[in-house]
């Protein structure tokens, strides 16, 4: 793989959009800093084929741009006082954990990459995201976004980019750029889930829940349980997300809706998880990893190539459990998207 990625970030830019035109001001410098790892994409890694096992190496960017910065916290190291790099290195290892343990993969390349993070990038920085390499962290302005370390799901969905980077390379631009995105919240989800030790029942199916600073009008960045519903607030604006293929929204903004549309997978996945009952992870999860890795995912899958390989990868799994498969078949269809 030689392509440059994508630099994926977790706050949306229409929410940063609306921030910057009511003129907050970490918003337009987060913009502009966003703008800037766009335009200098990089190419990706390759892969590492180190010693196997746990490999983590958090540094501090110390509030300016250069990356990675001073080194924190690396493998084996004991907490520092520092909260932002504990939270980053637990949120690696979570991350890394989820993966060997449910999936059999050796970190998020399947060769042992050392996972790298930078925390306190930026002053006021709005933002976390997964440049090709490494995770970089800001610390929010503590006015509409905390500290963006504190959410093991962010931390979660951020290195499953790299995941997708690595296997199935989903373009990042309108359908296959919202199935990308919605991986990535599943598994996200499942990092938290599997870290807190939940059931699909249990789980809470929220994204950044705990990232929006008090008084803001919402619980999280995106809910799979209830696409469009995880915040409401004069600053942020509704959650635009929709959660069937009828409210699809037509964009050219945010790559064609890549974080907007993503609300139609995720509720697909919700709706097997929970029908599925039990650990997400455990065959649901199983599913969608199997379909992400299997090498018959074309870069430019849509929602319904991606069903058919959901569709494709149950049966395969599950020869003997026909019923598994018409799950994954029906709760596709619950969001509008037919696998046949």
């Amino acid at each position: 793989m030689t392509a440059a990625v994508p630099i994926c970030a977790i706050v949306p830019p229409y929410v940063l959009d609306r921030l910057a035109e009511a003129g907050h001001e970490a918003a337009v410098h987060s913009l502009a800093l966003d703008d800037a790892h766009r335009a200098a994409r990089l190419s990706p890694p390759p892969p590492a084929g180190g010693a196997p096992g746990l490999d983590r190496v958090v540094s501090d960017a110390g509030h300016g741009r250069r990356l990675p910065g001073r080194t924190a916290r690396t493998e084996g190291q004991a907490a520092v006082t520092d909260a932002a790099v504990n939270h980053a290195y637990d949120g690696l290892g979570a991350t890394f954990a989820l993966y060997a343990d449910a999936f059999g993969r050796r970190s998020i390349d399947d060769h042992d990459l050392r996972l790298d993070a930078s925390v306190h990038y930026g002053r006021n920085y709005d933002n976390a995201f997964w440049n090709g390499h490494q995770m970089v962290f800001g610390d929010g302005d503590g006015e509409i976004f905390g500290d963006f370390t504190a959410c093991i799901d962010v931390i979660g969905h951020e290195l499953t980019h790299g995941v997708t980077q690595f296997t199935a390379g989903l373009d990042y631009q309108d359908q296959p750029g919202a199935l990308n995105e919605s991986v990535s919240d599943v598994f996200g989800s499942l990092v938290k889930q599997y870290a807190l030790h939940q059931s699909a029942a249990d789980a809470d199916w929220l994204i950044g829940a705990g990232l929006l600073a008090p008084g803001i009008q919402g619980v999280a960045l995106r809910s799979m349980k209830a696409p469009g519903t995880a915040y409401d607030d004069p600053r942020l604006g509704k959650d635009p997300q929709p959660a069937h293929m009828r409210d699809y929204v037509n964009t050219a903004e945010d790559n064609g809706g890549v974080h907007i549309n993503s609300g139609i997978p995720n509720h697909a996945f919700y709706l097997l998880a929970t029908a599925l009952g039990g650990s997400a992870w455990e065959r649901a999860g199983r599913i969608w990893y199997d379909a992400l890795t299997g090498r018959t995912l074309p870069a430019d899958a849509g929602f319904t190539a991606f069903a058919r390989a959901t569709v494709a990868a149950a049966e395969a799994r599950y020869p003997d459990q026909s019923s598994i498969a018409d799950t994954v078949t029906a709760s596709w269809a619950q969001v509008g998207v037919s696998p046949g």
